[in-house]
């Protein structure tokens, strides 16, 4: 019998704008703890950390519950899969060294059990607006990298992390993260359904980067799920083999 896969997205770990970010840690941690008995593979959709920079020596202060646990389960025989989002794009080999995870920066196609997956962040996935794919490109770009890494990480980590609270403070005082736009505006919808096109063999289609749920059937064969956070939904989907759930974790009451 086929063990449990889960997927989860968008913790912002870290984040100096959101409260209560150790209980937010702490409660990944502990749902982390609840399945690892019941998972042969785990997938973190991206925007785990709100703000990551690795330099040679020197990684960002904190965290080390989530580490810690990380390493345990992938110590233990559980493939966890971390994907970079557009708050943790500076990952280069740190977690892969020292906590084991297997690391992806680009959408990859999967087969687990007899379906096939398509898994992302969904960051750069037709999303229309220009000032955000400007940005996404300078901050994948090399030269810009290696500027920002000259700088001391006192000064460099700090200022990363203050960068992402301020822009996550803007984007609350313009009304947040929008409610569902409908499949014609909703830029993921779209994506997916135009891969579907020349693609018609995925099943499942799973985001992050929104911050909404989303459960949207495409067609008789294939499905979309949006993951929603583990900033105030703490939702995940669970696939058993056959069939695909998306969940919400309560602390204390939801069965793993």
């Amino acid at each position: 019998m086929m063990k449990n896969i889960y997927f989860l997205s968008d913790a912002h770990l870290g984040c100096r704008s959101i409260p209560h970010d150790r209980t937010r840690e702490r409660r990944l941690v502990n749902f982390l703890d609840n399945i690892k008995k019941s998972a042969s593979a785990i997938y973190l959709l991206g925007d785990i950390f709100d703000f990551w920079f690795e330099y040679k020596t020197v990684v960002p202060r904190g965290y080390t519950r989530f580490l810690g646990k990380i390493s345990e389960l992938t110590d233990s025989g559980i493939e966890v899969h971390f994907f970079t989002g557009n708050h943790d794009i500076w990952c280069y080999d740190y977690l892969v060294k020292e906590c084991g995870v297997i690391l992806h920066r680009d959408p990859i196609t999967v087969e687990l059990g007899d379906k096939i997956f398509l898994l992302a962040h969904g960051d750069g996935l037709g999303d229309p607006d220009k000032h955000f794919r400007f940005l996404r490109a300078f901050f994948k770009n090399k030269t810009c990298q290696t500027l920002f890494a000259s700088l001391h990480p006192r000064w460099g980590v700090d200022f990363g992390l203050n960068w992402a609270a301020s822009s996550r403070i803007k984007h609350e005082k313009r009304g947040g993260d929008p409610p569902y736009l409908g499949e014609d505006k909703e830029f993921l919808v779209r994506f997916a359904k135009d891969y579907l096109k020349t693609h018609p063999e995925i099943n499942y289609f799973i985001f992050g980067h929104r911050h909404i749920e989303l459960d949207l059937m495409l067609s008789r064969s294939s499905r979309m799920l949006i993951l929603g956070d583990w900033i105030s939904q703490f939702t995940y989907a669970v696939f058993d083999g056959e069939h695909l759930f998306l969940e919400n974790y309560i602390e204390g009451e939801t069965k793993l």
